[in-house]
């Protein structure tokens, strides 16, 4: 992959985990910890929602990033034609 291509990859690669792992902080620290208790005021499957996402929420939402952030390299991998059929 020429330099110019590959700095693009990288960057919007980057930007990918940027965005993911700043929803992941918001989710699994922000609204488990700072806003726990206004969060607890709503009921979710019969739990309070800072609690629940505290303790099975966060790990929901890491599980979704894993699966979005697969979704993601691979239609990048094909926007740059590093799809894993083009190596041996």
């Amino acid at each position: 992959m020429k330099e110019g291509k590959s700095r693009a990859y990288w960057r919007k690669n980057l930007t990918y985990l940027s965005v993911l792992l700043t929803i992941w902080f918001l989710v699994s620290y922000v609204c488990s910890i700072i806003f726990v208790e206004p969060l607890n005021q709503i009921q979710f499957a019969g739990f309070k929602l800072g609690f629940w996402l505290a303790q099975q929420g966060s790990i929901y939402v890491f599980v979704a990033l894993i699966f979005i952030y697969v979704f993601l390299m691979n239609r990048l991998d094909g926007e740059y034609h590093l799809d894993e059929e083009d190596h041996p």
